[in-house]
């Protein structure tokens, strides 16, 4: 199997439990044997979607397709990710109700949001790397000196806060699981305008009384937090941790009129649609508008898909084009706007003076 066909193959295991057709495709691959497991471990650890590949598999019936000691790995490595989401869940808690007794409601977006929305089947499915939420700009310095006075700290305490950060450094307390990003915005300062705390705040949901985003909202973040904040978009890739949940949420919601309520993101919304829509295996709940600029995007997230060395090629000229593009924009604000010139300088200070320790 190349890296297309497991990818697809995977994403087809993820979906037998809800698709039909997938199911059946599913069941005659293992019964005729011709899955290379060692790819499967690969690209679905790589893609974080490894205890959800199990959690279905087992809910189908077909591991018994599977070889038994990587039945026993599977159902170890998820167990694991079960027992650090009940912490998780604990954690998260427990953060929530300190900060509400202190007049702040935290948004809990993604992973953590997913769980107490009950979007999987099992908490185990899902890994989750932090606990982000989102609050006002208004309440952005408290709510860093509230998380700090719960006991929370930087983990590198050398971390600095730019303005061009959306969220502050990450937090962790000793202890605890899973360390925290507090956001002041959403996606990152391009797109900000029309994806944010406002934006989001009056569609919220309560569950458990923890606050977390609309359906339409989470489905367009999932998408989003792929294409715009990880570069997805412009490096013609998907991860199928990202996609995973934006099948969950298709059931949930309708994603097309999700989009309705953006302008300029609408496009990236679309193409990441189409390129799910295409690995899920044409599901309908994934249907995207077919576009020109859509046909262009998939035609080349087809050709990274099975030209490594094109892929390779492409992504190093990408990468140091958006790395000049944002480079002359840290600059221009870094010469017009004081607030970043004041952290420039800041952060100079405090590395020569590191420099100068080490030194």
């Amino acid at each position: 199997m190349n890296y297309k066909e497991t990818l697809f193959f995977i994403a087809k295991c993820l979906t037998v439990n809800y698709e039909k057709t997938n199911l059946k495709i599913v069941k005659n691959q293992l019964k005729n044997n011709s899955v290379n497991w060692d790819s499967v471990v690969k690209v679905s650890t790589n893609h974080f979607v490894f205890p959800a590949l199990y959690c279905n598999l087992k809910k189908a019936n077909l591991l018994s397709f599977l070889p038994s000691d990587l039945v026993e790995y599977m159902q170890h490595i998820t167990q694991l990710n079960r027992e650090r989401n009940l912490e998780i869940i604990k954690q998260v808690e427990e953060l929530n109700i300190y900060l509400q007794k202190n007049n702040i409601t935290p948004i809990f977006l993604k992973g953590v949001g997913f769980i107490f929305q009950d979007i999987y089947d099992d908490i185990a499915e899902r890994m989750i790397a932090d606990i982000d939420f989102v609050i006002s700009k208004d309440s952005y310095l408290k709510t860093i000196s509230l998380v700090k006075s719960f006991g929370y700290s930087k983990l590198n305490k050398h971390a600095q806060h730019s303005p061009l950060f959306k969220h502050y450094p990450r937090l962790q307390k000793e202890g605890c699981s899973a360390a925290v990003e507090i956001h002041k915005e959403i996606l990152i300062d391009k797109f900000s305008k029309e994806f944010n705390y406002e934006v989001v705040k009056n569609k919220c949901i309560k569950s458990n009384n923890i606050t977390v985003l609309s359906y339409d909202n989470q489905l367009s973040l999932s998408i989003l937090a792929n294409q715009i904040n990880d570069d997805g978009f412009y490096y013609k890739n998907l991860t199928l941790k990202h996609a995973y949940d934006v099948y969950l949420l298709s059931k949930k919601t309708n994603a097309k009129k999700a989009f309705e309520q953006f302008n300029e993101l609408k496009y990236p919304l679309n193409c990441f649609l189409a390129s799910s829509y295409q690995v899920f295996n044409n599901i309908e709940s994934l249907a995207f508008d077919t576009t020109m600029n859509t046909k262009k995007y998939l035609k080349d997230f087809n050709t990274y898909l099975i030209n490594h060395k094109k892929r390779i090629k492409d992504y190093k000229k990408i990468k140091l084009k958006l790395s000049l593009i944002r480079k002359k924009d840290f600059i221009f604000k870094v010469i017009f706007q004081q607030e970043y010139r004041n952290w420039y300088v800041n952060n100079f200070l405090i590395k020569l003076k590191l420099k100068r320790i080490k030194g």
